[in-house]
This record gives structure tokens, sequence and C-alpha cells, in this order.
């Protein structure tokens, strides 16, 4: 099936509008109508194939919210014209012990992503959200909460559950301390998401200007980290970190605030490595270091019923495709607060 979309040529080239092909509807296939899409800062990445695994034509985007246009015939979750959001992932291998303990994103043969992947079917690269139309099995599409801005839901799919995930494997509840390292898309929905659950959040930035707005999505407290008495203040006082940087920076400073036994949890991905932390400190405290991986089906369907109940969406800017250079540009910079969404009903084919 052709469809319209944003297409990535090649590394050094814009992305510009033309048609792609997605595969015929499978059995367990919905096929969805795209409404809005995220833009993650993965995509840009991808686009400029800055990991060098970029295969092209190559059709970015996996904050996915739209409408069931068609499904197969063993589907039975979903309905036509119901309203549904996919990931970064659209099938795995469904066998391993990851993807049989409900952690598809550790699947041992690699979850096939939602753009830039093999699709298992045709052998051909996967489509992803910059596009019209979306085909994903059926167990790695969720349904969406009704009561929510569809637009602002996009950016869940990706950032939010990149975040709820590790707040769930680490059982954060209410009266946890919460401290969250940098006010971007990761970064504002784990201040949301982690106040929501009743911890006491603070928000590491290096920007001042951030501190009114961090306390806005819920931060009870906001520490400069370029001032060396307000991260002495906190010292030994946090629970568990979230560090949602994409640079490499210290963590030593970080894992000074925390408490014996706690944990710094890595969800930035920077394109160097970090300097290596101090290990006495480790030693002596019982302190961890860990990463993690988006979430599995099931944290997203859990996070977006949460974020239901409490009204929970992202804080977007809306574009139309027709502006995606423009906002990778100022993605760059860090002008956007907090999520770019491609409004696809509005973009010119």
């Amino acid at each position: 099936m052709k469809i319209n979309a944003l297409i990535a040529t090649q590394a050094d080239q814009p992305l510009r509008a033309g048609q792609a092909d997605i595969r015929d509807l499978q059995a367990d296939d919905v096929r969805i109508e795209i409404l809005y899409c995220g833009v993650c800062h993965s995509d840009l990445h991808m686009a400029r194939n800055e990991w060098g695994v970029s295969r092209y034509p190559l059709v970015p985007g996996h904050e996915i919210v739209g409408r069931v246009a068609a499904m197969g015939d063993n589907v039975t979750k979903f309905s036509v014209g119901q309203t549904v959001g996919v990931g970064v992932m659209v099938d795995s291998c469904g066998e391993c012990h990851f993807c049989q303990q409900q952690e598809e994103q550790y699947c041992e043969a690699g979850f096939t992503p939602t753009y830039n992947g093999t699709d298992k079917y045709t052998g051909h690269t996967t489509f992803g959200g910059y596009a019209q139309y979306v085909i994903a099995d059926q167990h790695f599409v969720v349904t969406v909460p009704d009561n929510l801005a569809l637009n602002a839901v996009a950016p869940l799919l990706c950032a939010g559950v990149t975040v709820w995930s590790p707040l769930q494997h680490f059982n954060v509840k209410a009266g946890d301390r919460v401290g969250v390292v940098g006010l971007g898309g990761l970064g504002h929905m784990a201040v949301r998401l982690a106040s929501a659950l009743g911890a006491d959040v603070t928000l590491f930035t290096t920007s001042p200007s951030k501190g009114e707005d961090a306390r806005r999505l819920g931060a009870k407290n906001v520490v400069v980290s370029r001032d060396p008495a307000q991260m002495a203040a906190c010292q030994a006082s946090l629970d568990i970190i979230l560090d949602c940087v994409a640079a490499p920076h210290d963590l030593d400073p970080y894992l000074n605030t925390l408490k014996t036994n706690g944990q710094l949890v890595l969800v930035g991905i920077p394109d160097r490595p970090h300097p290596s932390p101090n290990v006495t400190p480790m030693v002596f405290r019982r302190l961890s270091i860990s990463g993690t991986s988006i979430g599995s089906i099931q944290e997203t369907q859990q996070m977006l019923d949460f974020c239901g109940q409490h009204n929970i969406t992202a804080d977007v800017e809306m574009i139309t495709g027709d502006a995606i250079e423009t906002a990778f540009t100022r993605m760059l910079e860090g002008d956007v607060k907090y999520r770019f969404v491609i409004d696809m009903q509005k973009t010119h084919w």
C-alpha cells in the first residue's frame, strides 16, 4: 500500500514529502490512520545517520496517535475508528525469555523498531509515524484514554514510557525522594509522573530560569547543578535519580546526592561516553548506576491508563510536516517546551 510520508533520502538532505510502501494487512495487523506524531530527538539522529545505522529511504516517527483504519482477521482487541497509539516497537520474536515475561523492549532477537527496522513479513524497512498510516502487530498497539488531548498524548508513547518504566521497576511510591536531571522532553514527563505518584521531586538543571516551570510540573525543589552550594545542600538526600540528559557529563555530583542504596538511572544516551564515575562513594554507600530502555507494551498501557486517571499529558508545540526541518533546528538549540508534535491532518503532501 502506498502512503504519503515525510522521507529522508540521505543524511545531508532535508526531509521531503513523498510516497512510501507499507505492507499488506496480515492476520494480526492493525493499520492506523495517523493523527499526530511526536518529534523525538532520536528522529533527528536517525534522519542524519548520526548513529551510523540509518537505512534510506527513512520515515521517522515513533510517538504515534491515530485511529484504527483496518484490521486483520485475528484482531479482536480493537475496532475500526478506535483511538490508539504506537510507540517505539511494532513487533518482536514473541518467544524469548523477555518477550514471554512482557519485556519486549529487551527481546533477545531484537524488537522490530517502528522505523528503520526489518519487516519480518517482507524483509523491507519499516516506516514510522511521519506519514498517513502505520502498520503494527496488534500486541504492539495500545488504547488511548478518551479524556486526554490526543495531540499531547503522542509524546507519552516514547518520552512518557521511557521514564515511567524505571519509576515502576524501582517501585517509586508516595514519599520517595526522586531526582530528575534535565527538563526536556523526557525530564518534564519524569517530573510530572513522579510527582503524580506522590514522590517528592527535585529537579537538577543548569538553567535557573527553568525553576518556575519545574514547580508548575510538580517539582518541590529546584537545584541549579552548577551552584556548588545548592548541590552540597542536597547531599545524601535522594532515593533515586532519573538522569534524562543526552549529553556527556560528570555523574559524581549526582551520586553524591543519593542516600545509601540509592539508584542513578540513565535514560538519556549521549553521543560519547560519560566520564567514569568515582567508585569510592558507590562502594561505601552501596550506590548503583543503571540504564533502562523505553518500556514494555504492558508498561505503556499502564502509563497511559495512569495518565488518563490523573489527566497527565506532555507539554507540546504543534507543527505541520512542512516545518519539520525548522523543528529539528530548534530542537538542537533546546528551543522547545517540551515536545514538537506533527499534526498529520494539516500536513500538505
